[in-house]
């Protein structure tokens, strides 16, 4: 049974007790919803055209357009091809999965009263708003043998190596509160440190005494340290995988005002199911290292749930044009956090030795709040009759007004996001045919990056094809669709930033069955 460590925030800054960083508010920040085949089959282009379920989830107006209730569940099966480069390695990882993607319903109540306000509507949908399966691996021999320095406190430390992660982290940190004590073995070391001092002690301890780490001078006092690693070339076997989902259920109410004019609210329940794993090797046999092998596994568990607000009209200007309006509020998520991890290291200190830190703790740390930026969405539709139609959409969202709270405790944190991350739009075309009871569809999209530097994570280009058929009452719907964008992740956020190259490729096919209730 693994003991479960409570760590009290006390006079520490929660930032400081696990280190949250930058990739964490992007990844809830940003959403990719699932949705239906047809809402998928035109790139999910239906802000002002309504008229399905997921496009209730980009809308909230869209439910009123509905003629009479609707119900319809999804399926889909997603394919991500991750094609990585490290330096003078490369390679390949596939993972997919089934699952479900969409399911709701919207009431229509008619008015029969003279009363302008034609219809009502009541509605429930749940909506998969991010997949967070994903796989890559980063293989190579790192050549940068950059040293790091820090003049104030004293460390150094090859910047190619999983030792400069340690060094930056006992950077300034007294001796005595990074090594057990005489009475301690390590494993308890590593659990009452993190309870009275936090992450940052937890990381500079493992560093100090899995031997990666010297202090320049063995006194209680002493806050500088020097990494038993060399200046050279350091070979990596880096495993990433993380499994879990972002998803919504909305609670939506509409009505048509008019023939012309038709309103919305969507009052939203956000959750959060995430877990990762990462797992590096590092050797070198650099000349005068003492550490010669290293085996890092960290483990995080992630659970979260929020709240959000969706405002939107569609007004059709003629029978033919019709444009959207939609305002989605900031999402207030509440996240807790586990972690473990495992820390092994090898080489010759004039004998061989081997150390394996497994101190089989779960770190619970206390919950912290983000909140997510705001989008506005404006949208325009062209319906050619019974015949078919073009739409297209366009969405602004401020990354970098994503925050931490409370922002005291996230400062530092909180700065760099509205440095780093930037303003992205999004792009979004589609177009439908129909012949007799047949659908034929497509659609594009265009999404760019939410980073200043446009690399860290790169544009995403996507396009979809779709085909339905209407059987009257029933509508049965089938789409392929495909993303593809680069990025560039670090290894890690602190000391080891060297960074992956990762040619990523999604690939989704949806089944949906709709039918009137």
């Amino acid at each position: 049974m693994k003991k479960l460590q409570l760590l009290c925030i006390g006079l520490l800054s929660v930032s400081t007790i696990y280190g949250q960083d930058i990739s964490d508010a992007l990844r809830y920040s940003q959403d990719n919803i699932q949705g239906t085949a047809r809402f998928r089959a035109l790139s999910g282009a239906f802000g002002a055209l309504g008229g399905d379920m997921s496009a209730v989830s980009i809308n909230p107006a869209g439910s009123a357009v509905f003629s009479q209730s609707h119900a319809s569940f999804s399926v889909g099966n997603a394919e991500l091809n991750n094609d990585t480069r490290y330096f003078n390695g490369t390679g390949s990882t596939n993972d997919s999965n089934f699952d479900l993607t969409q399911g709701g319903a919207s009431f229509v109540f008619k008015n029969t009263s003279s009363s302008p306000w034609r219809k009502f509507t009541v509605g429930v949908a749940y909506d998969r708003t991010n997949n967070f399966d994903d796989s890559w691996f980063a293989v190579g021999t790192n050549t940068n043998s950059e040293v790091l320095v820090d003049n104030n406190n004293f460390f150094i430390a090859p910047g190619n190596s999983i030792g400069a992660y340690f060094a930056e982290y006992a950077n300034g940190l007294r001796l005595d509160e990074i090594s057990a004590f005489p009475n301690e073995t390590l494993d308890q070391a590593y659990q009452n440190i993190g309870t009275d001092l936090g992450f940052v002690h937890q990381q500079a301890f493992l560093g100090y005494e899995s031997f990666i780490l010297e202090p320049e001078v063995n006194s209680d006092d002493n806050t500088s340290y020097i990494a038993n690693m060399e200046q050279g070339n350091f070979n990596h076997d880096y495993t990433y995988r993380s499994t879990g989902y972002n998803g919504k259920i909305a609670v939506n109410l509409a009505a048509q005002y008019g023939d012309n004019l038709y309103l919305g609210v969507n009052l939203n329940s956000h959750f959060i199911d995430y877990d990762r794993s990462t797992l590096l090797f590092e050797s070198n046999n650099n000349v005068g290292s003492i550490v010669s092998d290293v085996e890092f596994e960290n483990n995080l568990s992630t659970r979260g749930s929020g709240f959000s607000f969706q405002l939107g009209g569609i007004l059709k200007l003629t029978n033919e044009f019709r444009v959207g309006l939609t305002y989605d509020s900031p999402t207030w998520y509440t996240i807790e956090e586990e972690t473990s991890q495992f820390l092994g290291t090898a080489g010759d200190d004039g004998a061989p030795f081997n150390v394996n830190i497994n101190p089989q703790v779960i770190n619970i740390y206390p919950s912290y709040r983000l909140q997510t930026p705001s989008r506005f969405t404006g949208s325009a539709a062209y319906v050619f009759g019974t015949k078919g139609l073009i739409s297209f959409d366009y969405s602004t969202k401020n990354y970098g007004a994503t925050k931490f709270r409370p922002d005291r405790d996230f400062t530092g944190l909180n700065a760099d996001i509205s440095d780093i991350l930037t303003t992205a739009a999004t792009y979004r075309l589609g177009g439908e045919y129909k012949h007799k009871q047949f659908s034929f569809r497509g659609g594009y999209r265009f999404e760019e990056s939410p980073y200043v530097d446009g690399v860290t994570v790169g544009d995403l280009n996507g396009f979809s094809l779709g085909f339905g058929y209407n059987f009257g009452n029933t509508r049965l719907d089938i789409t392929y669709d495909q993303w593809k964008r680069t990025d560039q992740t670090p290894l890690y956020n602190i000391g080891l930033i060297d960074a992956a190259t990762i040619d990523r490729q999604n690939s989704n096919i949806t089944l949906t069955l709709g039918f009137n209730i």
